[in-house]
């Protein structure tokens, strides 16, 4: 949230159990103002990637939340290339595709 706050560009993909949530990580973005997409079609969405300046991808366990950083065992990977991020980027549109926005409660 503080990388939306610096005006970097973020979107999100989560799956369907943060529509039923009382207060859902999906909430918490699309009220922060971040594109909130629900994929519907999966019963997990379970991809923990981010991609940074279409060259860096990072991916793992880590789940981003304060838990995953401070109780959790997790690993993290880093990974610079533009070919990876390319293939991990249009895999994410794929699923941009088929998913839907999300505004909250």
């Amino acid at each position: 949230m503080d990388a939306k706050k610096r005006g970097v560009h973020v979107e999100i993909i989560l799956d369907k159990s943060n529509r039923a949530a009382k207060y859902s990580a999906g909430d918490f973005t699309a009220h922060m103002g971040i594109p909130t997409y629900i994929d519907a079609q999966h019963v997990i969405a379970h991809n923990k990637i981010m991609v940074i300046d279409k060259e860096s991808v990072i991916t793992g366990s880590f789940n981003f939340t304060k838990a995953a950083e401070e109780k959790n065992a997790e690993n993290l990977l880093i990974i610079t290339s533009k070919d990876l991020a390319k293939v991990y980027i249009d895999n994410w549109n794929a699923h941009k595709k088929h998913s839907e926005e999300y505004s909250g409660r």
